[in-house]
């Protein structure tokens, strides 16, 4: 990050936000880092508003059957050059199950029809393999301004 950054994350548990803020403060780093807490889909019309320069990275990693909203402000919220990646992307493999109607994998379908088809970025997606399983993220660069 350069040195006059800034990192804003937002959170939606209390809880965690004032582990995040506790640890962040113990690192030093309260003067570059805003945690917001509240659902992304309810504080990002607000960070919009607030008509900061556009993020260069976004990190998407909320509640999966809103991933597609959260790709839209993604874009507005970003520039060309800004990197958009999203967690979670292959779900164990469910998202290719046709007949899933688990909304986490209906909304990660969204998003991906969504990242495939929008001319604005240049997208892949990386499976991931662990302890937890598999799973992957997807990393997309802008590669035009909106």
């Amino acid at each position: 990050m350069p040195a006059d950054g800034h990192l804003i994350t937002l959170e939606s548990n209390f809880k965690h936000a004032e582990v995040a803020r506790e640890n962040i403060n113990r690192a030093g780093l309260a003067h570059l880092v805003e945690v917001r807490v509240g659902r992304a889909i309810e504080t990002l019309p607000q960070l919009a508003k607030e008509r900061y320069n556009p993020f260069d990275l976004i990190f998407i990693d909320a509640d999966k059957l809103n991933n597609p909203e959260y790709f839209a402000w993604a874009l507005k919220l970003s520039q060309r050059g800004s990197l958009i990646i999203a967690d979670n992307v292959v779900r164990n493999g469910s998202v290719i199950e046709a007949n899933s109607d688990d909304p986490s994998v209906q909304g990660i379908r969204r998003f991906n029809e969504l990242l495939a088809h929008e001319p604005r970025v240049s997208a892949t997606a990386i499976q991931t393999v662990g302890s937890k399983g598999y799973d992957g993220f997807a990393i997309a660069l802008v590669t035009s301004d909106n």
